[in-house]
C-alpha cells in the first residue's frame, strides 16, 4: 500500500500546495519563496528519504511567518495522511547530527499525540535572521506545527552551536533522521507497535 499525501491550503495568508512519499529516496522540488527555508525542507526530504514537492507563495510582503508556518501545518498533516493506521513502522526513530560546530539531537515518536520539548539554542538566535530575512524564532515554530498536525511527540535538542546557519540546519537533519526511522516499516511488526492497539 503506498504511503503518498496529496494536500492544498489556501487561506488570506498563503496558498500551499504539497506532495509526499514516505518510501521515496529524498528527491525534492521546493520552492515556498522564503529563499532559507527551501534550503532546510531540501535537507529534511534528503536525509528522511521522504520525496517531497512543495509550492507556496504568501505575504512574505508583510513577513515570512505565515507562509513558513502553513507550510509546517500542511506537511504535519500530510505526513499523518501518508502514516495510515500507522501500521507495521518502526514508530520510534532518533538522530544526534553535527553541522561543524552545532550539534543536534531528535527523537521522534508516532504517538498520535502532538507534544515538542525542543531546548538548547543559545540567547539571541530566536531574533537573528538567518539569510536576512529567516528568523531564528520559526525553527522551533516549524517543529511545533509539525508535532501538532502530525500527532508526533518531539524531542529536538540543541547540544552545540555558535553559527546560526548551522544551528537551525543541525536541527532539521536531525529531525530528518529520526523521522526516516520512525516511519519505516519493519517486517517482524505485525499491526499497530502499540500495547493500546492504536496510534
Amino acid at each position: 500500500m503506498s504511503r503518498i499525501a496529496k494536500l492544498s491550503r489556501k487561506t488570506s495568508e498563503s496558498s500551499v500546495d504539497l506532495e509526499l512519499n514516505l518510501d521515496g529516496t529524498g528527491s525534492s522540488e521546493i520552492e515556498t519563496t522564503v529563499p532559507f527555508y527551501n534550503h532546510l525542507l531540501t535537507a529534511l526530504s534528503k536525509h528522511s528519504l521522504i520525496d517531497l514537492k512543495i509550492s507556496a507563495k504568501g505575504d512574505t510582503d508583510i513577513d515570512v511567518h505565515h507562509t513558513v508556518e502553513d507550510v509546517a501545518i500542511v506537511f504535519g498533516q500530510a505526513l499523518k495522511q501518508a502514516l495510515g493506521d500507522k501500521s507495521g513502522i518502526n514508530r520510534y526513530g532518533d538522530a544526534l547530527v553535527p553541522l561543524d560546530e552545532a550539534l543536534a539531537r531528535a527523537v521522534v515518536d508516532i504517538s498520535g499525540r502532538g507534544y515538542l520539548v525542543h531546548t538548547g539554542e543559545p540567547a539571541g538566535f530566536e531574533y537573528h535572521l538567518i539569510g536576512g530575512h529567516f528568523p531564528g524564532s520559526l525553527v522551533r515554530h516549524v517543529f511545533e506545527s509539525i508535532a501538532h498536525n502530525a500527532q508526533l511527540t518531539m524531542h529536538v535538542n540543541l547540544l552545540a552551536g555558535r553559527d546560526a546557519h548551522h544551528i537551525a540546519e543541525a536541527q532539521f537533519k536531525a529531525f530528518a533522521r529520526a523521522l526516516r526511522k520512525a516511519v519505516e516499516k519493519d517486517v517482524r511488526v505485525s499491526g499497530v507497535p502499540s500495547t493500546k492497539g492504536s496510534l
